[in-house]
């Protein structure tokens, strides 16, 4: 089966896979390629990684059209994702209010699962906010980095530590089994990102591409994005 290729954002992965039956019979085509964080993703289409789409957040997506890698008026925004906290399906939530309360749940866990802290949006802000409270120092030995969200949840998942936690994507830790949105970070914490797609301009299969991106940000598939954690 032919397949249209992507290079995507992990947090885009459980929406793509939400889409893939209906786009199949609508183009006949199949969905193929990588999803992971979006500093690597944007890298790999630089490194000439055969890709059709991209979905990355739309900074980076405006940056990668400055560079003619992506066709500028493609572009459309999926919508916005949260970062969030996760917990096993077997604990209890936590609920953090304030830099207070999230200060205190980040000291009691024995284990913090998070994406690549260099490459990854939800990394780069969990380093951030850990500066930002004043623990990263006394952290440090307890952060679990994976090189995506999707693997950290899975880690976080099946973890053996006593009090484990994990932070990133919201859309990454509902498409993980095994875990639970715990909730949102708190004021001063909080990060909310648009994620955005575009067909590459050395797509081999533009069109397609492009119907993929119709499909993903159309007004009848609101319901799913917001399923799959998407806000508009």
């Amino acid at each position: 089966m032919t397949t249209v290729n992507i290079l995507s954002g992990g947090a885009a992965q459980g929406l793509v896979r939400g889409v893939a039956e209906a786009y199949k019979a609508q183009t006949g085509f199949g969905i193929d390629g990588e999803f992971g964080a979006v500093g690597i993703m944007a890298d790999k289409l630089r490194a000439n990684t055969p890709a059709d789409l991209v979905i990355v957040t739309q900074s980076l997506l405006a940056r990668l059209a400055e560079e003619k890698l992506v066709v500028s008026s493609s572009i459309a925004d999926v919508g916005r994702v949260e970062t969030a906290l996760a917990v096993r399906n077997r604990d209890p939530k936590v609920a953090v209010k304030t830099e207070a309360d999230l200060r205190e749940v980040l000291r009691a866990a024995d284990a913090i699962y998070v994406p690549d802290t260099r490459a990854s949006t939800a990394g780069q802000h969990v380093a951030k906010v850990l500066d930002q409270l004043g623990i990263a120092y006394e952290l440090a030995s307890r952060l679990k980095i994976f090189p995506n969200g999707a693997t950290a949840m899975r880690e976080l998942a099946t973890s053996a530590a006593t009090r484990p936690i994990g932070c990133t994507q919201a859309t990454e830790i509902i498409a993980t089994d095994g875990i639970a949105l715990s909730g949102s970070l708190p004021p001063g914490c909080e990060l909310v990102t648009m994620y955005t797609a575009g067909v590459t301009t050395r797509a081999a299969h533009p069109k397609e591409a492009a119907a993929l991106i119709a499909l993903l940000t159309g007004a009848d598939r609101r319901e799913l994005r917001q399923r799959a954690g998407f806000a508009g």
